[in-house]
């Protein structure tokens, strides 16, 4: 096993990122193409054409997964680190919803919240099971389309 080092009990530890201002997660904003890409202009505009259009139509397909069956906002959120590996605005796009979506994990995981929430579902099972028997009490079990001249 590679630990970074050639001394037996000794770590390799990675820099701290939080000195330069971000936290350790976050990363500096811009592209992420290897440097020989970055270095040549006419490769690096290809490249981030290459990455829109893979991009595109992941998210395109993820808009059609919306209606259809399938995963269709997690293969929009892929396109979306798709197109983050190379563009600013997807970039921040991508860190703003991942902070809603903490955000809101850590709302609904609150106790008071998760009480509420099963509270209000059970009301409205109730409220629903017993329309269900006034439903059946009075017709019996024929569907509304089935019910004679009374």
């Amino acid at each position: 096993m590679n630990t970074g080092s050639d001394k037996p009990g000794e770590v390799a530890v990675a820099p701290d990122e939080t000195e330069a201002g971000g936290t350790a997660e976050e990363r500096e904003l811009g592209s992420r193409a290897p440097e020989f890409i970055k270095a040549r202009r006419m490769l690096h505009v290809s490249w981030q054409v290459g990455v829109f259009v893979v991009g595109l139509a992941v998210v395109g397909a993820g808009i059609v997964m919306l209606p259809l069956p399938g995963p269709g906002w997690l293969v929009i959120f892929g396109g979306m680190a798709i197109w983050a590996t190379e563009f600013v605005w997807a970039q921040l796009v991508l860190r703003w919803t991942k902070r809603k979506v903490t955000e809101a994990t850590q709302r609904a995981l609150d106790p008071k919240v998760r009480r509420r929430n099963i509270i209000l579902t059970t009301i409205g099972l109730v409220i629903i099971a017993v329309l269900v028997g006034i439903y059946v009490w009075k017709f019996g079990l024929e569907m509304p389309w089935k019910i004679k001249d009374q």
